[in-house]
Parts: structure tokens; sequence; C-alpha cells
């Protein structure tokens, strides 16, 4: 693994690759081989860690999204939903919200990273964040709130029994003078998210980019570069692996887009 710059490496080969990725020792609690990492692939190096809010250039909206949302969608939504289930189910569905996607599973990651093959020809990138390290950033209240619960991730119930964050307004005038993030394991609505091993952050700061807040602090994370060059084994070998969108997106069009990809003549 060749270092780059401060947390940033490049992968050197498909081993090389997968060594770094799987690289953690025994934990200090259960003495088990278990990571404290969440990963997110994107099929460019280049790509910024933005939201879906974000990227549709009117943050302003974020309110009216969802109250629009839970109006058109309140035949599938329950009745008791709080904001963060809200959220976590309005972003499954593709609605532009400040929750970014991750995964608990490098493999999953370095799907996304290799699987649109129109992007073969740039470099890709591996983001991985230390949930405990980022946990240590939190303000006392949010700690407390997962020491009482003994979780590694926040619930959309942990986060809604917090007092004074029971609505976005309350959660961006939570965070006083400094920013932090939120690791938040949404509800198993579908065989989707089961299957992604899926994991959203939320920043206090909706309006600021995470890779902005990662770079005050460069313990929390590592930035993995993909080669071009690499890619193409890559995405076989997961192929071979099972982690394809067969997998990732249950059903026949997870079966179509595989097939789709896997019969694509790349010559």
């Amino acid at each position: 693994m060749k270092k780059l710059d401060g947390s940033t490496y490049e992968a050197e080969s498909w081993i090389d690759l997968q060594t770094e990725l799987f690289n953690f020792e025994v934990g200090e609690k259960h003495n088990r081989f278990r990571s404290s990492f969440a990963y997110r692939g994107v099929d460019s190096s280049q790509y910024e860690l933005e939201t879906s809010l974000m990227r549709i250039k009117n943050p302003e909206m974020e309110l009216h999204l969802l109250r629009n949302f839970k109006k058109y969608a309140r035949s599938i939504l329950s009745d008791n939903q709080n904001v963060w289930e809200l959220l976590a189910v309005a972003q499954h569905y593709g609605l532009p919200t400040r929750l970014l996607d991750w995964s608990f599973s490098p493999n999953v990651a370095l799907h996304f990273a290799t699987s649109n093959l129109e992007k073969f020809d740039r470099d890709g990138a591996i983001w991985c964040i230390d949930i405990e390290k980022i946990h240590n950033l939190l303000p006392e209240a949010f700690k407390d709130a997962l020491k009482k619960e003994n979780s590694f991730v926040f619930t959309v119930d942990i986060l809604n029994n917090i007092e004074n964050v029971e609505s976005l307004d309350e959660f961006d005038n939570s965070k006083g003078s400094e920013d932090f993030i939120i690791c938040l394991e949404p509800p198993s609505i579908d065989e989707r998210i089961i299957n992604q091993y899926a994991m959203f952050t939320v920043m206090s700061n909706s309006n600021r980019k995470l890779n902005e807040l990662l770079m005050d602090y460069p313990e929390i994370y590592k930035k993995i570069i993909i080669p071009a060059h690499l890619k193409l084994e890559i995405r076989d070998k997961l192929d071979q692996a099972n982690i394809s969108e067969r997998m990732i997106y249950p059903g026949l069009q997870g079966i179509s887009a595989w097939l789709k990809r896997y019969y694509t003549n790349l010559v």
C-alpha cells in the first residue's frame, strides 16, 4: 500500500487492497476480529463526500421535501414515525436528504467503486471512517445515549430519545461550536438495506461536506485510491465472491443489472 499524503493511500494490487481493508486487530471488548470502520465506495476518486441534498443546490428545501414526502407517501409510512426514521426511509427511496450512504462491509463498498463500467478509465476510491473515534467527538448527551443503550451505532429510536433533538431544527441547534458526525444504522425496511449492510452518516452541519470535517481529524479516517488499471480485476473477483447487483439489489431488477454489466464487452 503506497501512502500518498496524510490519510490517503493507493492500492497496488487486489491482495494489497484486501489486506488494508481488513487490517484490524483483536478488539479490547470482546476479543474478536471485528472492524470499527464503515466504508463508502466511489467510482471516481475526485468525488467529495457530499449528500444528495447538497447536490440539488437547494438545501433550504430540506423540510419542504420531507413534509411533502410524508404527505404523498402516507399510505406506506407508519403512523408513529419519528423524523429520523422518516429521513432513513426517504433516503432509501431516493429523496435528497442530509444522509450519506455507507456500509459496514468493505466488499460492498468495493462493489459501488467498480460497478459502473463507464468509469473504468478513472481511479476510484474507498473512504473508511472509524466509528469509535468519530464517537469520541460527540457532545456528551449523544455519548450518554449510546452508552445507556450499550450500542455501537445510533438507531432511529436512540436518536429520537435524546432530549431536544426530536426535530431537525433542534438537532441543528444542538451542535454548539463544533461540528460532529452521527453514525446511524437504518431500520431494516427491506432486503436491500440488509444485504448492503447499510449505515448512514448525519452531519450536525448539513451545509458542510463530510470530507471537509474529516480533514480536520486525519486519525478518524483513511481514503484508499483504487487505480483504474485494477478495477477490472477487482470487479471480476467480487463477482466470483457473489458481491454483485444480484445480491446488492434483490429481485429481478438486480438480476437484470448484474447480467447487463456482466455480459458487456469492454473492448
